[in-house]
């Protein structure tokens, strides 16, 4: 019989990712949205080949997605008409393809006061050197 405590314990790092991805159990798959599958066949197009995906993450992807196709289809389901066209999709999508957008406006308006901020404290400069000169 082998005693337990001759073994030295494996010293594993908290980020180490284990050496198998972790699968999402079939009676998880049932209440999922879309297939797991599919969803990270997506996922791994994008991210590092070398980076493993846990199973708490392909689940909330795939609850995200849901959440998403959800509010898409409620935002299509108030135009009046009976047939729904690509228009209308575009239009319900249009917030999710604006975040990239307002992420760069926000970027350009932060440097655009930074630079603002820049000329005010030159000119707060100049005035000093030009009021404390005449004192």
């Amino acid at each position: 019989m082998v005693d337990k405590k001759e073994k030295p314990p494996v010293q594993q790092e908290p980020a180490a990712a284990p050496a198998v991805e972790e699968e999402v159990s079939a009676e998880e798959e049932q209440k999922l949205p879309f297939p797991t599958a599919a969803v990270v066949r997506e996922m791994k197009k994008t991210i590092d080949s070398s980076k493993m995906v846990r199973k708490e993450v392909k689940v909330a992807m795939n609850k995200f997605l849901g959440e998403v196709v959800k509010d898409v289809s409620a935002r299509l389901d108030k135009y009046p008409y009976a047939m729904i066209d690509y228009r209308m999709f575009e239009e319900s999508v249009r917030p999710y393809k604006q975040v990239r957008e307002l992420h760069l406006e926000k970027k350009r308006i932060a440097t655009k006061l930074n630079s603002i901020i820049e000329d005010c404290a030159s000119v707060q400069r100049d005035l000093d050197a030009k009021f404390s000169e005449e004192s």
